[in-house]
């Protein structure tokens, strides 16, 4: 059986070792140094970094933190002023969507192109536009590249030097690629982030870091000081272990028993949970792991994504052949759907990540031609091609309608 999720890209050596390391203080500098020298300017660099004055005083550009999210708000509180609305994808996760608002600003939604799954500078021009009569202050855009699929940075460069914006690099999903002209992903904004979250691109389970590139920002981020509960760190450890555990109850049937029983005595913790707190501080034996994957990462997209027909229908045929991939990002246009309401998500302004998000199918990048083989003949079938993209979004539509009324009325 091939998995998507449950830590499926975890290999044996790599689960016993998250279970086992050990880290100090050393390992914290030393991932800091290592994303300096990768993601700072030149000029700043030469201006005096140290990895002790980046992991211990105030002033920093390296912080490391507990997760992604927290990253992420501490970047946007560096660079975009309280109050400012920031533009991000319509196809995303919650995560952001909090980041944003626990940095204080506004999240405005800007649809994507279904060819690449990103916005691009149409789609951002119309997301200014709905602002500008809603009265928001734009300053900041989330540059996301979902799936390590890469936009059209320069465009985006010009759009946000027409409407003095900051452009934030998450590289959750494309750490390690490089955009079209030649720079690397995370070398081209004010601040960038980079979440170390389950099935990222670099993973640790939890975690993240954020490097401030803005050479005069708002404020430094404040270091951490606490280590997140026993408990969280406990998860972070054994969660490659459950998830072979939980993918190997597939055999009986049993897997959604050991799920259930994990969540509930909090073994293990569904991604889009996990806490946002500015104060809480990456463990050291996974900035030691962090950095070994850093300095090997991979030049090539995190999910391959896929339009197609009838997806449940595919899933279950999939199912049926051994192939479990059904956590998909994303198939609603936030995810997770149980935080519509919170995501405050318009499906009039981003139709087509509506349609998107009701089509796409992933399949993973860490199995071998050979085993995805037999997988890449079904998704054939029911893949989308020109002549089907009308009847599809007209289809799609009128079920993201129908889901709105069915939300309004609640």
């Amino acid at each position: 059986m091939l998995f998507l999720g449950q830590a499926a890209n975890y290999s044996a050596p790599a689960m016993w070792r998250q279970l086992f390391v050990h880290g100090n203080r050393r390992d914290m500098e030393a991932l800091a140094q290592a994303l300096a020298e990768r993601y700072l300017p030149k000029k700043l660099l030469e201006q005096g970094f140290s990895t002790e004055k980046s992991t211990q005083r105030e002033g920093n550009r390296v912080v490391l933190y507990q997760s992604g999210r927290s990253a992420l708000a501490a970047a946007i509180m560096a660079t975009v002023p309280r109050g400012s609305a920031v533009i991000i994808t319509g196809l995303t996760c919650i995560a952001v969507v909090r980041a944003v608002k626990a940095a204080g600003c506004v999240p405005v939604f800007a649809d994507i192109d279904r060819e690449t799954l990103q916005f691009n500078a149409e789609t951002v021009k119309k997301a200014l536009d709905k602002c500008r009569h809603k009265d928001y202050n734009v300053r900041g855009i989330v540059v996301q590249n979902t799936l390590g699929r890469l936009l059209e940075v320069s465009a985006i460069e010009e759009i946000a030097k027409e409407h003095d914006l900051v452009i934030i690099e998450d590289l959750a999903h494309s750490a390690g690629r490089f955009y079209d002209d030649g720079r690397e992903v995370g070398t081209v904004g004010a601040a960038t982030i980079l979440s170390f979250g389950k099935g990222k691109a670099i993973d640790t389970i939890t975690g993240g870091a954020v490097i401030i590139r803005a050479e005069k920002p708002l404020v430094f981020p404040r270091p951490p000081q606490r280590r997140a509960r026993l408990g969280a760190r406990l998860r972070a450890r054994i969660y490659p272990l459950l998830g072979k555990i939980i993918r190997g109850g597939y055999y009986l049937r049993i897997n959604k028993i050991i799920t259930a029983v994990c969540l509930k005595i909090h073994l293990i913790e569904r991604s889009a949970d996990v806490e946002l707190n500015l104060d809480l501080k990456l463990e050291p034996w996974q900035a030691k792991l962090a950095l070994e994957q850093l300095r090997k990462l991979p030049k090539m997209p995190l999910r391959e994504g896929f339009l197609v027909r009838k997806r449940e229908r595919l899933l279950a045929e999939m199912r049926k052949r051994g192939y479990h991939l059904d956590e998909i990002w994303y198939d609603v246009p936030v995810s997770p759907a149980r935080y519509a309401k919170e995501a405050n998500f318009s499906s009039e302004d981003c139709p087509e990540t509506v349609r998107v998000a009701q089509e796409i199918v992933n399949l993973p990048t860490y199995y071998s031609e050979q085993k995805l083989a037999p997988v890449r003949k079904m998704i054939a079938k029911y893949e989308i091609n020109n002549k089907d993209i009308v009847k599809s979004c007209n289809e799609s539509m009128d079920g993201a309608r129908a889901n709105d009324e069915r939300e309004g009325a609640k």
